[in-house]
Order: C-alpha cells, then structure tokens, then sequence
C-alpha cells in the first residue's frame, strides 16, 4: 500500500498547522481541541517549519515547567523534519518512524507538504493490506 492510498482512507484531508511564533499553550489548546498529536509549524499551510508534539511539550513541561507555556513553538518544535512521498510504500513509511522514534510524518511534494499521516495511519493500513494477503492465501489453498 502507497501513502496516497493512506490519505485517501483518511476522514481529514486537511492538514492542522499553526504559525510560527505561536505560543506553546496555543499549541497545546490547538492539540487538545483537535484531539491530534502533533501539529505541523507552518507560515503559510503549505511549507514546514517543523512540528511540536505532545511529546515536546511534555518533555519541556516537565524539565521547565509551566513558565514553557509562554515560549514560542519554534523554541521547541523538531526542525529537522522527516517526510514522506505519496508514492512512498506503507512498510518504508513505518520503518522511518520507528527507526527514528516519532510518530507523525508530513507527506511532501517536493518542498510542498500535501497531508500527514500517524504511525496510527500507518499501522491501520498495513494490517488491512496483511488481511487481503491472509484472505487472498486463504482462497488460494481453500480453492475458492
């Protein structure tokens, strides 16, 4: 299964960002409201600046306290992201977020980020493509 496949089965096409120079509690308001995870930093919608999980925030709470809340995202968020490519396989997608310990994924078209995809997302998708594989070996010695 292709990352394009992936976004096609989401609910929410749209990708939740927020601004540069946001505060850390907007962040944390916006995550909670969205009942999201993570949320991409974002002048424009479409270019990425970085992301802020609830990870991060968390991470800052807990060595700063609540004076963190009054930072800007961009003191916190990951930079140096990691994305994908619509054409990109489940199996690859997975392997990166694994091998690199995070669980939301910007899907891009060159510099342009066109959705984003969960570890959640990800793992949904390659356990229906095993259950078509299983159905379809199934079949195969059953002889249907």
């Amino acid at each position: 299964m292709h990352v394009s496949q992936i976004l096609k089965s989401k609910p929410e096409q749209s990708v939740i960002t927020i601004p540069p120079g946001s505060t850390v509690a907007a962040a944390a308001a916006l995550l909670s409201s969205k009942r999201i995870g993570a949320v991409i930093v974002s002048p424009d919608g479409r270019q990425v600046a970085g992301i802020i999980s609830e990870r991060d925030i968390v991470r800052e709470l807990g060595r700063r306290g609540a004076a963190c809340l009054s930072d800007a995202v961009d003191t916190i968020m990951t930079a140096r992201i990691i994305g994908c490519r619509r054409e990109d396989r489940a199996n690859e997608v997975l392997q990166k977020m694994t091998d690199g310990r995070f669980r939301h994924m910007p899907v891009m078209e060159g510099e342009v980020m066109v959705g984003m995809i969960s570890i959640g997302d990800v793992v949904k998708a390659r356990l229906s493509e095993l259950a078509m594989e299983k159905d379809a070996l199934e079949g195969m010695i059953k002889g249907f």
